[in-house]
């Protein structure tokens, strides 16, 4: 017998024994395919968790909605990597449709009486997640350890495809670098195995792409200040030099990174 076709949407496929990737239908430059919306469960459980909801989006939501409708599945939490809206804006709606309290660092995007900070543990029906404080892409940026599948859940931290960006001035480039020697100790002792990111496809190879995202951070770090010893200035001089070949959609993104460096440059001075 064949299986019953997958709801639109949903890639099990791309997600880890507990967590399934739906994704959300904005795909745009800073979104890459869209935001990476997942729903996580225990093998056998009746409740799930889902992180990020994505945009507001009624369709999405109810996509997500009926994702767990179809493994006998009630959403009891609704967790936020961060606030930014492509992740955080579809959060009350989906509480609307569930009863599930939205919890998160910032005061701001929760609904219900708990938040989460950094070693917070979140379980729910045997399902464990270990949080960890991750700033750096923006000041409240948090990652979810899934330590039954060796998986984080890395928000905008991390992504499938590319690199982030440093959303200056609420994200500061050197907790950023902290953060990803954080996540790189996970990955050297083997705690985590695979990243499940905010965007994109999900790599290959965690300990791989967290190296990569560190010396791709040293590398633009030294083009900065090879450009401001020639003379440059401003965050728009800068990327005039460093990020020539950067897509007019996303200029402002990488003016934003540039004055994160800029600042980390300054301070280190």
């Amino acid at each position: 017998m064949n299986p019953p076709p997958m709801t639109p949407g949903v890639r099990p496929e791309a997600g880890t024994a507990r967590a399934t990737l739906v994704l959300a239908p904005n795909a745009n430059p800073m979104t890459l395919d869209g935001t990476n919306t997942w729903l996580l469960a225990e093998p056998g459980a009746r409740r799930a968790v889902v992180v990020d909801p994505g945009p507001l989006d009624e369709g999405h939501l109810r996509t997500v909605l009926r994702a767990a409708e179809e493994r006998d599945l009630r959403i009891a939490q609704i967790l936020l990597t961060h606030g930014h809206f492509d992740h955080s804006e579809g959060a009350p709606r989906l509480a609307e449709l569930t009863g599930a309290p939205v919890r998160a660092l910032d005061p701001r995007y929760r609904l219900g009486s708990e938040g989460l900070a950094g070693g917070d543990v979140v379980e729910v029906d045997g399902l464990r997640l270990d949080v960890v404080a991750t700033p750096g892409h923006s000041g409240d940026s948090l990652c979810f350890v899934l330590p039954a599948d060796r998986a984080v859940l890395t928000g905008d931290t991390i992504l499938g495809r590319g690199t982030t960006v440093v959303a200056h001035p609420d994200g500061r480039l050197g907790d950023y670098l902290d953060t990803l020697h954080r996540l790189h100790g996970l990955t050297e002792r083997e705690e985590v195995t695979a990243v499940l990111p905010g965007h994109g496809p999900v790599p290959a190879d965690a300990a791989a792409i967290v190296a990569f995202y560190l010396a791709h951070r040293e590398q633009r770090l030294a083009q900065v200040r090879a450009a401001v010893a020639a003379g440059d200035r401003t965050a728009a001089e800068v990327v005039d030099r460093v990020y020539a070949d950067v897509d007019p959609a996303v200029r402002f993104a990488a003016e934003m990174s540039v004055r994160a460096q800029l600042d980390y440059l300054d301070a280190e001075a």
